[in-house]
């Protein structure tokens, strides 16, 4: 810091660590791409999975989405926010310590997971699939990076926090929210862990996360950088204010009730499932409102596309967010949901978002930001505008083949025979046949993007080649720090939460609550509710326009009132969601059929279906609908999979349901399935897995694993280390004799031994009599 005057200083912005954000978002990107490349690939050609572990598509995979939300995408979001918020403050980050152990920890959260989930050390939940260890570095590094945030907002010289700060605001307290809650597990060692919650409770929270992670990872702040860099970019004033508080507060509002849309059909209670999709649904307002709100901020200056590659970017990159957000209510809706879920239309959707929105305006930021750090100018413009045409014609080429895939995929799959009592495609490798132009039509069209970024690296390698970095300046007086002195405090914790507009918000949130969880006068009391104070709260702003408006000024110059008002906002949601499935997941409340407890081999098998990624094209969950049920065998019940931690209800089905497997082919048909796909299943894309017939598995520590499921529920009992020990080498030696008596030899102490007693145990139940019998005979608490 300068100091012009007594009454004047300039301030020397940290722009070394948004250069260096910028650069490992870049880096990783690349990175991300070619894993995403090669696995796509896998699914055409097998081969390429080369028989080694940690080649698979099954741990590759987890590590491509790790790579592009975490490394591509979280790089730039930090990029663009330390940027942005120091000069939207007019000051300096916090503390450049903080800045510095920020960035690299979070280089070695990214380096750890392409270490440890080729390896196969993972908790299975998606977006959420790094071991505990890495959990708590993650949250670590957050918490750093949101103290140095806050602090900034606190030393600020700016009156007023701006429209892209409340989007940095939402992105940071509601991550930390749904990380910490996602990621509660008891550790068994070092490098593994069970989560705290199983089945329906598991699968909810995972999706709450899972759909949020999306939401507060991949939409909020991005929105937050358009919110910014577009009116920079086009040097246009945003075209909306008003609309930019209503896209915030509806946003962060409606966003977090949507996650049980991924779990629509399935055994997840229908009231919830109802409640995914009506909100859903409502995303359409906001989102689209954010998209034309970004979008008509070009109003004017339409003409720049045609020379400025960075807008090009930008505006497709927008573009691509409307399409999304279109989308995802779209597939939220029960019928189309049961067409796409597990097909690759889903596939189509995330890339639409992570290739379409991230990537298009992580190249924008990039090709914005590069020649003002650097004090140069960009080296190409028609490098960057060729690389904008191969990327979205990549895109394009991607998600249209991968549209066609599900929809076609999901056709196949859901298609009777007159009557409905059979299926006309009984054989699931037909889908695959089917599809498998469409597939290798996605690898193109996903190297063609890789292309592109590639071509950017070059094109900003050139550009900063030998030009000097430099650090933006910005000169502030003692009046700026006083203004914002005077504004801070004006809004105390009793005015934040007692005022007009959260007096309606109370009450519109209770009237839809009775509304749609009550029946009857209950029901048409929360209708009448609703309407009442809906009709009221907009006569009353109506009249006091000016004083609403007051308030509102008076609490975006308040960070930390602000800050609690975002996270009641978005609390309230996963409250009232995840509350009642505490209860109702009680083998003592549950009615039909309980999950009976695996052995401790079963156990182990578990935990190397997990490792091998292998819930990565297999469920194991039948949804409620006709063509499932005939194919797969009885819907799944809520009770059926209460003690599996985590749950393997899955997202996509490259490969059949798993969840009555169990007993429906003898052991050697899964030796030699694994040993050699095609010769069990022929045109399957599944790789061979080897290394399971020749690694041994250690059984004695399946102890302390028992020992963690036992303080989970799960009713086992107080069994000693040896006594598991025999236990699994009892049932090991029954399955080698028994593939033996089939001429195929192997060892107890195999994996595939292990994996193949899971398999045969999948679909095992008893009712809840029988459970609690079992139990209370065990002298086991109940859960």
């Amino acid at each position: 810091m300068n100091t012009l005057s007594s009454n004047r200083q300039v301030i020397t912005y940290d722009d070394h660590h948004v250069r260096l954000f910028m650069l490992a978002s870049i880096f990783w990107g690349m990175i991300g791409m070619i894993v995403g490349a090669l696995i796509a690939l896998q699914m055409n050609f097998p081969a390429l999975n080369f028989e080694t572990s940690w080649l698979t598509f099954g741990r590759l995979r987890p590590l491509h989405t790790n790579a592009v939300i975490f490394a591509l995408v979280g790089n730039m979001m930090f990029a663009g926010i330390y940027h942005s918020t120091q000069r939207l403050c007019k000051t300096r980050m916090a503390n450049d310590w903080l800045t510095r152990i920020h960035f690299w920890g979070w280089q070695s959260v990214i380096v750890l997971a392409a270490v440890t989930l080729p390896l196969g050390l993972t908790k299975s939940k998606e977006y959420a699939e790094l071991i505990w260890p890495i959990d708590i570095l993650v949250v670590v590094v957050w918490v750093i990076f949101a103290i140095n945030f806050f602090w900034t907002l606190a030393k600020r010289n700016e009156p007023t926090l701006y429209v892209a700060i409340w989007f940095y605001i939402a992105t940071i307290v509601t991550v930390a929210m749904l990380y910490v809650v996602n990621n509660l597990a008891i550790p068994t060692s070092l490098t593994h862990s069970y989560p705290i919650f199983s089945g329906v409770q598991d699968a909810l929270i995972q999706w709450w996360y899972g759909h949020n992670a999306v939401a507060f990872f991949l939409t909020t702040p991005i929105l937050g950088l358009m919110y910014y860099y577009v009116p920079k970019a086009a040097n246009r004033p945003v075209y909306s204010y008003r609309l930019s508080i209503v896209h915030f507060w509806s946003l962060v509002f409606i966003y977090i009730w949507a996650g049980p849309h991924h779990l629509l059909n399935t055994s997840l209670p229908s009231w919830l499932q109802t409640l995914g999709m009506i909100f859903s649904l409502m995303l359409w307002a906001p989102s689209w409102g954010g998209m034309l709100n970004g979008l008509l901020t070009l109003r004017g200056a339409w003409h720049k596309l045609r020379t400025d590659p960075v807008l090009k970017f930008f505006v497709a990159g927008i573009t691509f967010y409307g399409m999304a957000t279109f989308e995802g209510p779209l597939l939220s809706i029960r019928t189309v949901n049961a067409l796409a879920h597990y097909t690759d239309w889903i596939i189509a959707h995330v890339h639409l978002g992570a290739m379409g929105w991230n990537g298009m305006m992580a190249a924008g930021l990039f090709y914005f930001l590069a020649p003002r750090i650097w004090k140069t100018k960009l080296y190409s413009v028609q490098l960057a505008n060729m690389h904008f045409w191969i990327g979205l014609f990549g895109i394009l080429l991607y998600v249209s083949s991968m549209w066609a895939s599900g929809i076609t995929q999901g056709l196949m799959l859901n298609a009777t025979e007159e009557g409905g009592t059979s299926l006309v495609y009984a054989n699931f490798v037909e889908t695959l046949d089917t599809i498998r132009p469409l597939m290798l039509t996605r690898a193109f069209g996903g190297i063609l993007f890789l292309t592109g970024w590639l071509l950017m690296i070059y094109n900003l390698w050139k550009t900063i080649r030998g030009a000097e970095p430099v650090d933006g300046t910005v000169e502030v007086s003692v009046d700026d720090r006083r203004e914002t002195v005077e504004i801070e405090g004006t809004i105390s914790p009793a005015g934040t939460l007692f005022n007009w507009p959260m007096f309606y918000s109370f009450w519109v949130m209770l009237g839809l609550s009775l509304w749609f969880f009550g029946g009857g006068l209950i029901m048409l009391s929360g209708v009448m509710l609703t309407a009442f104070f809906s009709l009221l709260s907009i006569v009353h702003f109506q009249a006091s326009r000016a004083t609403w408006a007051e308030w509102y000024e008076r609490l975006i110059g308040n960070w930390a009132p602000f800050t609690v008002l975002v996270f009641i906002a978005v609390a309230i949601g996963g409250v009232i969601q995840i509350i009642p499935t505490l209860v109702v997941q009680k083998a003592k409340n549950l009615e039909g059929r309980v999950q009976v407890p695996y052995t401790p081999l079963e156990l182990a098998g578990r935990d190397i279906y997990i490792a091998e990624g292998c819930y990565t094209c297999h469920s194991q969950q039948i949804r409620t609908l006709r063509s499932d049920v005939l194919r797969y065998g009885d819907y799944s019940r809520i009770g059926e999979s209460i003690y599996d931690f985590p749950f393997q209800w899955g997202s996509k089905r490259t490969g059949p349901d798993l969840s009555r497997e169990g007993g429906k082919r003898p052991n050697s048909w899964h030796f030699d399935h694994m040993e050699d796909p095609l010769s069990t299943s022929p045109g399957s894309n599944m790789p061979p897995y080897p290394w399971l017939l020749e690694q041994d598995l250690d059984f004695e520590k399946m102890h302390r694993r028992i020992r963690v499921q036992r303080m989970l529920g799960v009713p086992y009992p107080d069994w000693s280390k040896e006594e598991v020990v025999a236990l699994m080498e009892e049932q090991a030696d029954e399955i080698v004799a028994d593939l033996r008596s089939q001429f195929r030899s192997t060892e107890p102490r195999r994996q595939i031994v292990a994996l193949i007693a899971y398999l045969q145990k999948l679909g095992t139940y008893e009712t809840p009599e029988e459970a609690r019998e079992r139990i209370e005979s065990s002298g086991v608490f109940d859960r």
